[in-house]
């Protein structure tokens, strides 16, 4: 079955995105594939204390698939499949791309005001024209109505 990738983090623009996956899978008949992501650590001297930072960086990105997961349950009754990855987020997002061949696009939430963050940059900027799959930038300023009309 055809999937939508969702990077998820505690962002209002990652909730957008995760909710117009899943108005679009509900009405194509397609799954939602969430991805959490644990960014490398920045070197600390005591290991210790780096592996106290990794858990709780990795306790963070479980709590917020966990969540955004039993919201779109709640609403829309589409069970996610979820997915942990730690490392560059650039990586991990391409190298859940590539594990998949079902991937039937990737959405990506950008934030109401700003410029768009890397993984916005990046995939719907710089390798654009090489992805297997379309890229849907979902503007986090839209409401749950909104995108629910859009999708």
């Amino acid at each position: 079955m055809r999937t939508y990738l969702v990077v998820i983090d505690e962002t209002p623009e990652a909730k957008a995105a995760l909710h117009y996956a899943a108005v679009r899978a509900i009405r194509l008949g397609r799954t939602v594939e969430i991805v959490a992501l644990i960014p490398p650590q920045e070197f600390v001297n005591w290991a210790a204390v780096e592996a106290t930072f990794e858990e709780e960086a990795k306790l963070r990105a479980e709590a917020a698939v966990a969540q955004a997961a039993g919201e779109l349950v709640e609403a829309t009754g589409v069970q996610p499949k979820i997915v942990v990855k730690r490392g560059d987020p650039v990586k991990m997002v391409r190298e859940a791309i590539d594990e998949s061949e079902n991937i039937a696009g990737i959405m990506l939430g950008a934030a109401a005001e700003g410029p768009p963050g890397p993984l916005v940059s990046h995939f719907a900027g710089t390798v654009a024209g090489q992805l297997p799959c379309p890229v849907i930038v979902v503007p986090g300023a839209l409401s749950f109505e909104e995108l629910e009309r859009l999708g």
